[in-house]
């Protein structure tokens, strides 16, 4: 059943869900009771109630009137944080700061950014939605505090800030608001004048693209990347051999989705050709990439270039997860729970499933795959997939 196939009261109900009550969203947004129940029942509905209902629940009138898709499982909390990431990228875009809001020095601005990447990767999003609207209004008054005389580290702050909240918005499915974040991350990664920082950004235009079923441009993006970063003998940094490596994995992933199977091919052996040269996993603000890395892109590429017996072979090698973050790790086994499903291995795709739920539920329900893996396997088992189904927050059979 589509969202817009639910009736007004319907989406209110499910919106509120079991950790609001009726009376509590009355108190809320100052209604009666039964005023709410009346709308619950949509016997009486007018916009003026409407719009305080939909400020109460975080959410806009275009989703309550079913015009607009929500997120199956988003919690009240869950919806405030994103609007509030929101209300942040976009005032400090414009350079609306709070007056409270203090300059910070190099040094603090660096291990704020470092300590927030740090939650993204451990898909600590609450604790990230919390702290990014401080950093992103941090990093601008630090800029505007030094004028023309900004340094690059307040600068590639600022620029980081932004790219941190265009991977949370992204993951939560937010596109307008990735591309947005993401367009100024570019603009600060520019005015640094450091490439390996603007590829970094680049890599995660490709991703954000990419999740929008944009593949041939993400594929572009990529691809004019890694041209202006590959490595050559006089400079092959570590840093840089990551970044590279990195856009290297987007470029195959991003030609597996564009049907390109011998680009995909290509690319996913230059990326383990790098990772070779690194020997091991190194990280670089917001991104990771070695041979871990590249081995679990190559199950991604394999998959969808159809080759699920070589997919699944390479399963049994791929050794050392432990060494990635947990949002690699958890992305690599929905992986795995995919292969299993297109190679009719139902039940060993929904344990599989189930672990990676289990293990990172609010991670799980923002990802597309999981719902598409739970209507592959729901069309030939019902085992256990009700039980999956509502630890990633989906409805099978939809």
């Amino acid at each position: 059943m589509k969202w817009s196939d639910y009736s007004t009261g319907e989406r209110i109900k499910i919106l509120r869900g079991k950790e609001i009550t009726q009376t509590d969203l009355a108190e809320m947004t100052g209604l009666s009771l039964a005023t709410i129940q009346k709308h619950e029942q949509n016997k009486r509905i007018s916009l003026g109630t409407l719009t305080r209902i939909a400020d109460a629940l975080h959410t806009n009138m275009s989703v309550l009137l079913g015009q607009s898709q929500v997120t199956h499982g988003r919690e009240a909390a869950e919806r405030a944080m994103l609007r509030d990431l929101s209300h942040s990228v976009h005032a400090v875009a414009m350079g609306d700061v709070p007056d409270e809001v203090t300059p910070a020095s190099d040094t603090d601005l660096v291990d704020i950014v470092d300590s927030a990447w740090e939650m993204y990767w451990d898909t600590e999003y609450d604790e990230l939605g919390a702290v990014l609207p401080k950093l992103l209004a941090t990093a601008r008054q630090s800029i505007h505090a030094a004028a023309a005389g900004a340094s690059q580290n307040a600068v590639g702050a600022m620029s980081d800030s932004f790219q941190i909240a265009a991977y949370l918005a992204n993951q939560f499915g937010m596109r307008d608001l990735a591309y947005a974040a993401i367009s100024h991350a570019k603009g600060y990664a520019t005015q640094c004048g450091d490439v390996l920082r603007t590829a970094r950004v680049e890599a995660a235009r490709s991703w954000i693209y990419r999740r929008d079923r944009r593949a041939p441009e993400s594929l572009d993006i990529a691809q004019k990347a890694a041209a202006l970063v590959e490595p050559s003998y006089s400079e092959s940094t570590p840093e840089r051999l990551t970044v590279y490596g990195n856009l290297m994995s987007h470029c195959a992933v991003a030609a597996s989705r564009s049907g390109k199977k011998d680009l995909a091919i290509d690319c996913l052996s230059q990326s383990h050709a790098i990772a070779a040269r690194l020997g091991h996993e190194h990280q670089v603000r917001g991104i990771m990439f070695g041979p871990v890395s590249a081995a679990t892109k190559a199950l991604d590429v394999k998959i969808y270039v159809g080759d699920i017996g070589q997919a699944l072979e390479l399963i049994k090698t791929v050794r050392g997860l432990d060494q990635l973050r947990p949002a690699a790790r958890h992305r690599y086994r929905l992986d795995v729970a995919l292969a299993q499903a297109e190679a009719s291995m139902w039940d060993a795709s929904l344990d599989t499933l189930h672990g990676v739920a289990t293990a990172a539920p609010q991670w799980v329900r923002n990802q597309a795959l999981a719902a598409g893996i739970v209507q592959r396997v729901g069309n030939a088992s019902t085992a256990r997939l009700r039980q999956v189904s509502e630890l990633i927050g989906v409805r099978p059979y939809l």
